[in-house]
């Protein structure tokens, strides 16, 4: 009878182990010559490159997908790596709860009611984990198609439907943005300026909080910011040119002075001159000078409630004449998405007489 798992190692593929800090594969008994000799195979420090690794090793191209185990595994080496590093760390987190619950079920066997009932189940405690999670296990579906282990997809036959949940509705009003954009700084550079600058520039341009992060001074050209989205870099690679107008010029213009080292090649950069997005796709630093930022703010100007840096780009859409002018603005492929989510106005109407 077979050891259970350690839970560091639940959800891993077979014969892999987390230790030390990094990611080792047990090697089966007399196959160590496959594997440099070893019986203990390190195949990375992080998750990606453990999964990179294996995949090269073992050709998973050609692993059969018997059970969802199997085709999560080969999800996992495949799909997953392609990903954003945020998306990755996501998706191997969901893959994990998924395999705790039908690891052991058949490709073949899986119906619509085995992913309603993980729905009702797990999204009794957190609903929105419960849809991205079956999000997952609906995309592996769609590639068990593909590599030819079902035929139909069991989710998409069974018109499933996943858990409503609201859209967040917060509207910034204009004179909220007033009391942050009021507020004193204590520094000539950075900091307080930094943010006040970045919420103007974000109000005109409805940039992601990435996006704006990522601008060069290099982006800054004659006939506008020359921006790649990067959330659609390697799909659509669609280009935005946003063309200049004098409050853009000055927004941007109020950016370049606020950066604490002004011969950085960033609009936005930190004290030691480097952007503020890391490789991982996180900004940490960013997010907690926001977080100050609105301390403050809430604590000196008398704002009742806080906002995101997120509920500004909402603004940015809802504030847009038209929504074909906020879908584009924000970069969406549908303006169902800009409409739904960022159109955060009320709308007026007028009575019929």
């Amino acid at each position: 009878m077979s050891r259970p798992r350690r839970s560091e190692n639940k959800g891993l593929p077979a014969r892999w182990r987390h230790y030390h800090g990094a990611y080792y594969y047990q090697v089966p008994p007399g196959m160590e010559n496959r594997w440099e000799g070893k019986k203990q195979f390190k195949l990375g420090s992080t998750l990606p490159e453990a999964y990179r690794a294996w995949a090269a090793r073992l050709q998973a191209a050609d692993t059969k997908l018997r059970t969802i185990d199997d085709l999560l595994d080969r999800y996992s080496l495949e799909v997953v790596p392609a990903k954003a590093p945020r998306t990755q760390a996501a998706n191997s987190e969901a893959i994990r709860r998924l395999k705790a619950v039908f690891g052991g079920v058949p490709v073949i066997d899986f119906k619509p009611i085995h992913a309603y009932q993980y729905r009702d189940k797990r999204g009794k405690l957190a609903p929105t984990s419960a849809n991205r999670e079956l999000e997952v296990l609906s995309h592996a579906f769609t590639k068990a198609i593909e590599w030819g282990a079902r035929e139909t997809h069991p989710m998409i036959e069974g018109k499933f439907r996943k858990i409503p949940t609201p859209p967040r509705m917060r509207y910034v009003e204009d004179d909220e943005i007033v009391k942050a954009l009021s507020l004193k700084p204590r520094r000539k550079r950075g900091s307080v300026l930094a943010v006040q600058a970045y919420m103007r520039v974000k109000l005109l341009t409805g940039l992601r909080r990435g996006d704006l992060l990522r601008l060069r001074i290099g982006d800054l050209q004659a006939d506008g910011i020359h921006v790649q989205p990067h959330k659609t870099a390697q799909t659509t690679g669609k280009r935005l040119i946003i063309e200049w107008t004098q409050a853009l010029q000055d927004a941007v213009d109020e950016a370049k002075s606020a950066r604490p080292v002004h011969i950085a090649p960033w609009l936005f950069c930190n004290a030691d001159g480097e952007c503020y997005v890391k490789d991982n796709g996180t900004a940490n630093g960013w997010d907690s000078m926001w977080q100050r930022f609105m301390d403050r703010v809430i604590k000196e100007t008398g704002l009742e409630q806080r906002f995101t840096e997120h509920d500004l780009r909402a603004k940015c859409a809802s504030d847009a004449d038209t929504l074909a002018h906020a879908q584009q603005l924000l970069a969406h492929a549908s303006s169902a998405t800009t409409n739904r989510i960022y159109r955060r106005k009320p709308e007026r109407v007028k009575p019929l007489r």
